[in-house]
């Protein structure tokens, strides 16, 4: 009976044209790639390789069978990759973190269109903002991290790999309609995260002032309560627009600037089956820009 060893042990001579390549390539030593070989003739009862000098040469026989024997090895492989896939996509688990505008955007519809298509994956969510989300994606904590980040930001994520799910817009909240941002280089604003008074401070130089930053909230209801309250003036992305907004505040999207939204993978390609399913789950759960 012809086994899965012996073919594959075949198949990489023929490959590499000796035994020595064809040991190294599979991590055997010589004299086992050459006893396989000798098995292989006594299983088929015909002489399949014969030296010439220091190499050795295949035979007809041994030709037609390496030919389909790297046959069945490519299917054997393709059909573990598939397995492992398959059985990665009914029984996987991935954890995400993301800030609060996302977690209530987003990654809800993107957690429904999974367990819809993949019901055996069990996905966990954590409320982080980008960087201490990078730091758990690095560390081993999570597996995807859903971050953000404007477009004159320094490129500091190296070592992760960035999949550009989309942009979003974002909005001037003010108390008055129709407001424009230069109306207020002399007021008080409400920052937040390290990301976000970056974001703010960029939006504002490009209308040539610094903003002064009185208060800090990374609380998207928080902040408009403030702002509705008179305190300060402030900036928040769509998706935080769409997962709160109070009556009494006005929003006045900034057409030139946007924040843009990766969902941020850690280590060498590729990703498990599972962690790629939440990654097109994203992709396709990505509402518009704007509100």
């Amino acid at each position: 009976m012809l086994n899965l060893v012996h073919l594959k042990v075949l198949a990489a001579v023929a490959r590499h044209g000796s035994v020595t390549d064809a040991a190294r390539m599979l991590h055997y030593s010589q004299p086992s790639v050459s006893h396989h070989l000798a098995r292989l003739e006594a299983a088929t009862g015909v002489k399949l390789v014969q030296r010439i000098g220091r190499g050795i040469r295949l035979t007809p026989e041994g030709q037609l069978l390496a030919n389909r024997a790297a046959e069945i090895v490519g299917r054997v492989d393709a059909a573990t990759n598939e397995l492992a896939a398959q059985v990665g996509l009914q029984a996987g688990r991935v954890r995400l973190a993301a800030n609060a505008s996302a977690l209530s955007t987003i990654v809800p519809t993107a957690a429904a269109r999974l367990a819809q298509s993949y019901p055996g994956i069990e996905l966990s969510l954590i409320d982080r903002h980008p960087v201490e989300a990078l730091q758990m994606l690095r560390h081993g904590e999570i597996d995807v991290a859903l971050v953000f980040r404007h477009a004159d930001a320094p490129v500091d994520d190296e070592g992760f790999r960035l999949l550009h799910i989309g942009d979003d817009a974002i909005y001037l909240i003010s108390q008055r309609p129709d407001d424009r941002l230069a109306n207020h280089r002399h007021s008080a604003w409400i920052g937040g995260c390290d990301r976000c008074q970056a974001e703010l401070t960029a939006v504002c130089r490009r209308e040539g002032f610094t903003p002064h930053i009185a208060s800090l909230s990374d609380d998207m209801v928080v902040v408009q309560s403030l702002v509705a309250a008179g305190i300060g003036i402030a900036i928040l992305p769509g998706l935080a627009l769409q997962a709160h907004r109070r009556p009494d505040i006005h929003a006045t999207e900034l057409p030139s600037f946007r924040r843009q939204i990766y969902a941020a993978t850690y280590g060498d390609p590729p990703d498990p089956p599972a962690v790629t399913a939440v990654l097109a789950a994203l992709t396709e759960s990505t509402p518009p820009s704007g509100l």
